[in-house]
């Protein structure tokens, strides 16, 4: 990309009755952790190799072990193959919500003074966004779905400015070839860092922003931080140039961002919480049935 504690369970729901409370699921952040773990087990997951595609066939399995339908957009960049990887549940309609993440590692640690051609590994940075995706196939509930809701891991958004390649490239092919584009659109991007600050991206739809960040504030998620952060260019400026409300949710003050030290380490169980209980938080306002 390019710079331009376990939550309460009950909340009141905003777009439905107010008077109503509605139980929510409870993502498990240690889980989100160790699904980390196992993609920094596999390897750099840098498109073209090995461990990049062995990683999109576990991440598919995960998906299809929580009942998830799932589908792959194929397309060939610049030479590489890659592989968008899609999970779909709910109605089958047009419209609907999307919640994306890249799943692709950066091939050089261009940001690390000591050793910038080494490849990243890429546990926040890549890794987290995965997790919280699969940790939300595992506890939604779909069978409450109203809507369409589609959990997509795109190829090739981490490789900008290496030998001439863009970034976004999966997200900007899935927008161009879709034949049914959400309503909406939310990327997590970045969001393990154990000093979680979510500022609100400046690229953002700022009314789906103010959504979400409500609802991590009404659950007491002291990550997300109603501040105005930076503009970057991730994976929701394609939607968002679809004319497509779109948000990226980002910590981009990691410390360790584009460097060899993005580690398991950095990465922690309740920051991961944070952010997929917020999600699930507002899925339940706006695409579960009571």
């Amino acid at each position: 990309m390019l710079v331009l504690a376990t939550c309460a369970i009950l909340f009141s729901s905003c777009s439905r009755d107010p008077n109503v409370m509605y139980t929510t699921a409870v993502f498990d952040g240690e889980r989100a952790l160790a699904d980390v773990a196992a993609q920094l087990a596999f390897g750099e997951r840098i498109p073209g190799s090995e461990a990049h595609a062995a990683t999109g066939d576990w991440i598919l399995a995960e998906l299809r072990r929580a009942g998830w339908e799932t589908g792959v957009q194929e397309f060939v960049y610049d030479g590489v193959r890659m592989r968008n990887l899609i999970a779909r549940a709910g109605p089958h309609a047009s419209g609907g919500i999307l919640l994306g993440t890249h799943y692709d590692t950066r091939p050089h640690a261009d940001r690390d003074g000591g050793s910038p051609e080494a490849p990243v590994p890429g546990a926040n940075d890549g890794a987290s966004g995965v997790a919280v995706l699969l940790e939300l196939a595992r506890v939604l509930p779909t069978e409450r779905l109203d809507q369409p809701l589609q959990l997509v891991f795109f190829d090739g958004e981490d490789s900008g400015r290496i030998d001439g390649w863009p970034w976004a490239i999966g997200s900007a092919q899935f927008v161009a070839e879709a034949r049914d584009l959400p309503a909406r659109a939310v990327i997590v991007d970045m969001v393990g860092d154990a000093d979680l600050q979510l500022y609100l991206e400046g690229n953002s739809d700022p009314g789906l922003s103010a959504e979400i960040w409500a609802v991590a504030a009404e659950l007491e998620m002291d990550g997300f931080i109603a501040k105005e952060g930076r503009n970057i260019l991730d994976d929701h400026v394609p939607f968002r140039d679809a004319g497509i409300p779109a948000i990226d949710i980002i910590d981009i003050d990691y410390p360790y961002w584009h460097t060899t030290e993005d580690t398991l380490d950095k990465v922690s169980a309740e920051s991961l919480a944070q952010v997929g209980q917020t999600l699930l938080g507002w899925l339940e306002q706006e695409a579960l049935e009571p």
